[in-house]
């Protein structure tokens, strides 16, 4: 059972936007994901260095 799924709530830790609370939207493939902030602006994220 993978721990990305659509719906759930990750907050990103690297970058200028490190520390938000973003929620998964659609999974794009292994190694991304498109994420809503709390603005509801959708942005693309990388698992393995942003969620």
């Amino acid at each position: 059972m993978s721990a990305i799924k659509v719906g759930r709530k990750c907050v990103l830790t690297k970058g200028r936007r490190a520390g938000n609370e973003v929620e998964i939207t659609e999974v794009i493939d292994s190694g991304f994901v498109k994420v809503k902030d709390a603005k509801g602006k959708i942005r693309k994220a990388n698992i393995w260095f942003d969620c």
